[in-house]
């Protein structure tokens, strides 16, 4: 399924460009099993409502959103070196969602649940204001192609978005492997009201201990690509 480059404007916060485009890989049939044994357990269901986190996780705690896990590795391991956190990862793509669900039920975890759907989704309708601590947005697709630099995840109106979920205080983390995108990344957020970037103005930061290489970032290194890392905190209370 390929969604269309624009449809109509849903929110005052996007316009409604896809920052992906769907094409379902192959599942394992152990991936296709997850869905089965582990969704009632993992899986979280869009239902364009707010969703009472708490009631979810069954306790109150710090909350951390990854937008876009891939295949779950870092997500996993995140969550699992963290237990005092509460976790939710989004992703379109079902292997990667099904491969993480085993990755979980093998280690019985308590601290993760997952979305199969689009992340502007889920933030503009089933995350409150100030609900979050932390979002990760990790190697996004590029779109390195001019005409398709619009359909990049991460623009002003998104980052708006973000920001009124965050928590005062709350992290973003941004982290990529194209040197464009990297520039891109750091003009809108050094020009967004509401973010201190914790380094330093204009400047990326070291690889943060809780960032684990994965399988992506590795065949970056070995075509030679750099990596960046940005941290921004939101500094006042949510619009």
């Amino acid at each position: 399924m390929q969604h269309d480059d624009e449809t109509p404007e849903t929110t005052p916060y996007l316009r409604r460009i896809r920052s992906f485009v769907l094409r379902e890989g192959r599942m394992t049939p152990a991936q296709q099993r997850a869905f089965d044994d582990h969704w009632t357990r993992f899986g979280l269901d869009y239902a364009a409502q707010p969703r009472d986190l708490d009631a979810t996780f069954g306790r109150s705690a710090p909350r951390v959103l990854e937008i876009g896990f891939g295949n779950g590795e870092a997500l996993a391991w995140a969550s699992e070196h963290d237990l005092e956190r509460d976790y939710v990862g989004v992703e379109v793509h079902s292997p990667g969602v099904g491969r993480v669900m085993n990755a979980l039920a093998e280690r019985d975890a308590a601290n993760v649940r997952v979305y199969k759907h689009d992340a502007v989704e889920v933030l503009e309708n089933e995350i409150a204001p100030g609900a979050l601590s932390e979002v990760r947005i990790w190697f996004p697709d590029p779109w390195h192609k001019k005409k398709h630099n619009k359909r990049r995840l991460v623009q002003p109106a998104f980052v708006e978005l973000l920001a009124s979920r965050m928590a005062p205080g709350g992290l973003l983390h941004l982290a990529t492997d194209w040197e464009a995108y990297a520039e891109h990344m750091r003009e809108v957020m050094e020009a967004a009201p509401g973010w201190r970037n914790r380094v330093g103005p204009g400047l990326s930061a070291d690889k943060p201990a809780w960032r684990i290489e994965t399988h992506f970032e590795r065949r970056g290194t070995r075509l030679g690509h750099g990596v960046w890392d940005f941290l921004y905190e939101r500094t006042t209370t949510a619009p």
